[in-house]
């Protein structure tokens, strides 16, 4: 017999084990100076008031759009080495991960913020390359990317979960459960994920559609504030049922 899962609203507050604070930050887009200020808070919150166990969850989306996707990587690859760090892909990393591999999507890219990217590696692309100079420039590309930053991308997860708090890029699809959730639903899902209010299992933590200011609300938080547009890197805390953004 088939059940049906029922829309219903969580009714107790989520939580993260004791001794635990997670720091989240999510679409920078290619804003290395945010990405250093909203390090360098986390460092100073950590010095005021150090957590028995911090980590530090990226959600994707660090290139395309803003000015230096290539530092951001920098900075995101540096931190890894010292820090308790879990990054995610968003759509864009896996985008340009399906150009490398199929150079005639390099248009489609362009149009979403590739060209920001290819620029802060040295590349300068025609309004309307062909065919011919589409692979040339995917070829200029990963040449000119440093291994660590390839090695980087290939390595990015899809989710993150610690306690009751769901970590992704995109959300999740309502009534299908946690752990069967699909990777095209965890990058793209938009209005199916934002307009549920059902509970989804896990407390979802996301980013992708930017908000004015972020939100915290009964099922999940979006914290993706349009850094590149608006100049506004939201940084998520939560520390047993406190969920703080800055």
């Amino acid at each position: 017999m088939l059940s049906i899962l029922r829309p219903r609203k969580p009714t107790t507050k989520p939580s993260l084990p004791d001794g635990v604070r997670i720091y989240a930050l999510s679409d920078i887009h290619g804003c290395a100076d945010l990405l250093a200020e909203m390090l360098a808070v986390i460092d100073a919150d950590m010095a005021h008031s150090p957590p028995h166990h911090a980590i530090e969850v990226f959600l994707g989306d660090y290139i395309d759009r803003g000015p230096d996707s290539r530092a951001t990587l920098d900075l995101l690859i540096k931190r890894s080495r010292h820090r308790n760090t879990v990054l995610l892909r968003g759509n864009h990393e896996a985008f340009l991960m399906d150009v490398i591999r199929d150079p005639s999507r390099l248009g489609d890219w362009l149009r979403v913020g590739g060209q920001q990217t290819l620029t802060s590696y040295g590349l300068t692309p025609t309004l309307s390359p062909d065919p011919q100079e589409q692979a040339i420039l995917v070829r200029q590309l990963v040449s000119s990317m440093p291994p660590d930053h390839l090695t980087f991308l290939k390595r990015l997860r899809l989710t993150f979960t610690c306690g009751d708090f769901f970590f992704t890029h995109a959300g999740v699809r309502p009534g299908v459960p946690i752990t069967e959730q699909q990777e095209a639903d965890l990058l793209w899902i938009r209005d199916e994920f934002l307009h549920s209010q059902e509970d989804f299992g896990k407390y979802v933590v996301h980013g992708h559609t930017p908000v004015r200011a972020p939100e915290i609300l009964v099922n999940r938080a979006n914290i993706d504030t349009g850094a590149y547009a608006t100049g506004n890197l939201t940084l998520l805390s939560i520390q047993g049922t406190r969920l703080l953004a800055v």
